[in-house]
């Protein structure tokens, strides 16, 4: 292979390693994603694979007859991968929609469904 081709090929790789390291990926979550919570008090937590900014960052709780309610988010500097917050949530499907803005500038969005159930 030419020594020219080899250094374009290696400049390839780092971009799309950096470019890849670059947004806020969504790791882990409480709800988990498709799961079930009881009726009342829902503690949400959306963990990422890098730092977000919290303050920036935006959730949205969109409940069972399609209103969307903004979440505040909780400041957590001993957690500074995760979003929290809290809602108050009766019997249906609901829907997370995040937004989250890595500290490198680079914004992610997602969703993130689950079901609320009464308890017995």
């Amino acid at each position: 292979m030419l020594p020219s081709r080899r250094i374009l090929i290696a400049g390839l790789a780092l971009l799309l390693s950096i470019n890849a390291h670059a947004h806020a990926i969504l790791v882990d979550s409480t709800p988990k994603a498709h799961g079930h919570v009881p009726v009342g008090h829902l503690a949400l937590s959306l963990s990422y694979n890098s730092k977000i900014d919290q303050t920036r960052s935006r959730l949205v709780l969109i409940g069972p007859d399609k209103s969307e309610t903004p979440l505040a988010i909780a400041a957590n500097d001993s957690k500074p991968n995760e979003l929290d917050a809290v809602a108050e949530v009766k019997a249906g499907a609901y829907v997370v929609r995040w937004q989250a803005l890595a500290l490198d500038g680079h914004i992610t969005r997602g969703e993130l469904p689950f079901s609320v159930t009464a308890t017995p």
